[in-house]
């Protein structure tokens, strides 16, 4: 007799149906599984035999083969063991065969037969629903996550015997079991920094501003205290909150990284790797399950590296693909994996190795060519993709003897952000982008969008003497749109422009 029910295999955020079919014959006892699958999938077996046993369950003693269905696909992990159990329990009849075929089951088995957690149940069910499943079930561990997509039955279960009886196996109740909860703290929210604790810096916040507004990317350079740790991590506090959509995106890549996810949160992450991360912490990777990294991590919200001029040129280098495309795809040789990555960008970098060049009353004791050698960590190509250069100067010390706070909070600022992005949303509502730093150039260089000659006139001298690139020219322009935004403008004038182009080129504070 022949079994069916449903599983998930992930690949990136994408879930793929797989249907677990399990025939009995009259061979040989023993246990078949087949199907594409790695380490983990071939000890399920093992796992599945003892939960069984220890659950009053008693597989059949014959040759019990299962597939999982399409044989081609790649599948890694424990999370199909609970499919793998109950469709080999239904090869004798004992469970009711609608029922199984028309569940999806997630779940890895524990010796003793309870379920235990497993990582991606977000992507997973979200797959599952767009197939067109309504039922599901998951272990308790994992239930707060699976209620987070709407439109599934979603049936939490401590142990196999559970799921059983769910499916109309004739068995005792297994009564009340302690069931297996995730790993790690509960899921809390990241403190909101306070912009106006940031003194003496009102030209950087103001290009913190203009950078949340538009999506831009920035950079922060400037001797060591002068705050552009401080204000990065501000940044993060005034960008808006997230649509369902995105959060959800989000969601799903810090399900795949096991995180214990109780509720949609629509704040945009931060994330802040060690310039020290190896290319692989930050692109992602995996030899059988890709996993994402710091760039796909950081989707929807901000990643910030501190001492920027120290990472690894290869780590800096990364950034320039999922930058201009939005994503991030690690190619292996049996998977392609493709994960979201349309992050802003803030980096933090020293004038030189001692930090000190071009401080006031300080001496800077790096010889010229170190002083080259290091503003070169920072590619041309990297330097051109970043829409503001901000140089910050260190505070004076009447500016700190004021005792007086800076003149924006981040209540104000978030306010004056998500105005310019409504004006923006519906300047570009019917195109497939929303923020000014994701509209092509093209569109902004030619037909109703193209500013007037007087307007672009400094954009032009600025190509024409070779002081910009196409590409910077572009990212300016996108800057003026949201300069202009933010002064509540239809469209960038000449000093919208002129601001953009000093933004661009550097500033100092």
């Amino acid at each position: 007799m022949t079994a069916r029910t449903w599983a998930v295999a992930l690949t990136g955020l994408n879930g793929h149906m797989v249907e677990v079919e399990a025939d009995l014959s009259q061979q040989t006892p023993g246990f078949d599984l087949i199907g594409l699958g790695d380490r983990a999938l071939g000890e399920a077996a093992r796992r599945v035999h003892n939960a069984c046993k220890n659950s009053g369950l008693d597989l059949p003693r014959r040759k019990l083969t299962v597939n999982l269905s399409p044989a081609s696909l790649p599948k890694h992990g424990s999370s199909f063991d609970l499919a793998i159990a109950i469709a080999a329990l239904g090869t004798e009849g004992t469970l009711d065969a609608a029922s199984l075929a028309r569940t999806v089951h997630l779940g890895e088995l524990g010796l003793d037969g309870r379920l235990r957690p497993v990582p991606g149940v977000l992507p997973a069910l979200h797959g599952a629903r767009e197939a067109g499943f309504e039922h599901v079930v998951v272990p308790v561990g994992n239930e707060e996550e699976a209620r987070l997509v709407p439109g599934l039955d979603v049936h939490p279960a401590v142990s196999l015997a559970h799921v059983a009886l769910l499916h109309g196996a004739d068995l005792e109740d297994p009564g009340d079991l302690q069931p297996v909860r995730v790993a790690g703290a509960p899921q809390t929210d990241e403190p909101v920094l306070e912009l106006a604790d940031v003194i003496g810096q009102d030209e950087a916040v103001a290009a913190l501003i203009v950078a949340a507004a538009g999506g831009h990317h920035i950079l922060l350079s400037g001797p060591p205290g002068a705050g552009k740790t401080m204000l990065a991590r501000r940044l993060a506090g005034i960008l808006p909150d997230l649509d369902e959509e995105a959060a959800l995106q989000v969601a799903s890549i810090r399900s795949l990284m096991g995180e214990n996810l109780t509720r949609l949160d629509h704040r945009p992450p931060f994330v802040a790797p060690h310039h020290s991360a190896s290319l692989a912490a930050m692109v992602g990777g995996g030899s059988r399950a890709a996993r994402p990294g710091a760039i796909a991590r950081a989707h929807g919200g901000l990643l910030f590296i501190d001492e920027a001029a120290e990472a690894p040129r290869a780590v800096l280098d990364a950034l320039r693909q999922p930058l201009e495309s939005g994503s991030i795809e690690i190619h292996r040789s049996e998977f392609t994996v493709r994960f979201p990555a349309r992050f802003q960008l803030a980096l933090a970098t020293n004038p030189c190795p001692c930090g000190l060049f071009g401080v006031v009353g300080e001496e800077c004791i790096c010889p010229p060519a170190s002083i080259r050698r290091y503003a070169a960590r920072l590619s041309g190509p990297i330097r051109d993709r970043l829409d503001i250069d901000v140089r910050v100067a260190r505070v004076s010390a009447a500016q700190v003897s004021s005792h007086e706070r800076g003149a924006t909070s981040t209540a104000d600022a978030r306010v004056r952000v998500i105005r310019a992005r409504d004006r923006a949303a519906r300047r570009w509502s019917g195109m497939p982008w929303r923020l000014n730093a994701h509209v092509p150039g093209t569109w902004l260089r030619q037909g109703e969008y193209r500013l007037p000659p007087d307007a672009r006139a400094p954009l032009d001298r600025a190509l024409q003497r070779g002081s910009l690139t196409l590409r910077g020219y572009d990212r300016v322009l996108r800057l003026a749109w949201s300069v202009a935004d933010l002064d509540g403008a239809d469209k960038p004038e000449l000093a919208h422009v002129g601001r953009a182009l000093y933004l661009k080129k550097g500033m100092m504070s």
